[in-house]
């Protein structure tokens, strides 16, 4: 089974986990080493600017899945 089975989820909570999801997947893929990521960690982990791109990236796969769900109006 794919680690990404569908964009649909029940409730925008659930979508906004998967947002989560998503965005650390593509960290992970990015960089497959976990040593390397361990360590590039207290790099960024004090860093205002990159928690703040952080959230953007977050934000961008939110509004994804979002649009994917429909906004839940259904």
């Amino acid at each position: 089974m794919s680690w990404l089975p569908t964009l649909l989820t029940e409730t925008p909570e659930d979508g906004y986990e998967l947002a989560i999801k998503l965005s650390r997947m593509a960290v992970k893929k990015t960089q497959p080493d976990d040593a390397a990521r361990e360590k590039m960690r207290a790099d960024y982990a004090f860093n205002a600017d990159s928690l703040t791109n952080v959230s953007q990236v977050v934000a961008t796969n939110f509004q994804t899945i979002a649009q994917a769900n429909n906004y839940w109006r259904d």
